[in-house]
């Protein structure tokens, strides 16, 4: 069993200390719509995260039948990037009030779609589907108790640490202006422009490869 929490720690530190968009989102939410957004935004991600260890080791075939579809699924994703990098970058505004100061409350809804955003970007990361190809392939000879241990510790240690980011992001917001905020909106932008343009291409390398 210690072997089972080992082998989940390290999957989750992994995943934490990977760099990739999820990760530019949540700081990115955290700092624009405040540590609520934050957190919405990282428990769209993590319900992302179980679906696809749930799809993984109960729908077996169904998740083998998805990998053969995979560069499709990663391109339809990257173009979900380059999507809300576009938006981030040219059309989302910064709402302020009489003071100057940004308006922070979101209605119930708001709190959905950015909920909702997280879980679309991660579960069509190209990078985070294979992630969890790769580890279910690797654990598949494992007991079910066992790879409850890994996947239970290594989800657990991910929203852990998304939501460290969040708390983290939120101690700078109170620093910002709006117009820094609205800056930050735009180089998430093209972070997020950047890194749909960079899967997509390595994408079509690796299909032409195969």
């Amino acid at each position: 069993m210690l072997e089972s929490l080992i082998k989940g720690i390290t999957f989750g530190l992994l995943l934490n200390l990977s760099v990739g968009p999820v990760l530019f989102s949540i700081i990115k939410q955290s700092l624009s719509g405040g540590h609520r957004a934050g957190l919405a935004f990282a428990f769209g991600v993590s319900a992302s995260d179980i679906s696809l260890v749930l799809i993984s080791n109960v729908f077996t075939e169904f998740f083998r039948s998805l990998s053969l579809h995979k560069t499709e699924i990663g391109i339809a994703g990257c173009i979900f990037l380059i999507t809300l990098g576009v938006y981030f970058l040219f059309f989302k505004k910064v709402e302020v009030n009489k003071e100057g100061k940004q308006v922070l409350n979101f209605s119930a809804g708001e709190y959905a779609r950015i909920t909702l955003s997280g879980f679309l970007m991660n579960v069509l990361n190209p990078a985070v589907f294979i992630f969890w190809i790769t580890t279910s392939t690797a654990v598949i000879d494992h007991s079910i108790r066992q790879r409850i241990v890994i996947f239970a510790t290594c989800l657990v240690l991910v929203l852990g640490g998304d939501i460290a980011k969040v708390m983290l992001a939120g101690k700078i917001r109170n620093r910002l202006t709006p117009h820094n905020i609205h800056i930050i909106n735009r180089i998430n932008g093209i972070i997020l422009i950047g890194f749909g343009i960079a899967l997509i291409w390595g994408l079509l390398i690796y299909g032409k490869r195969i």
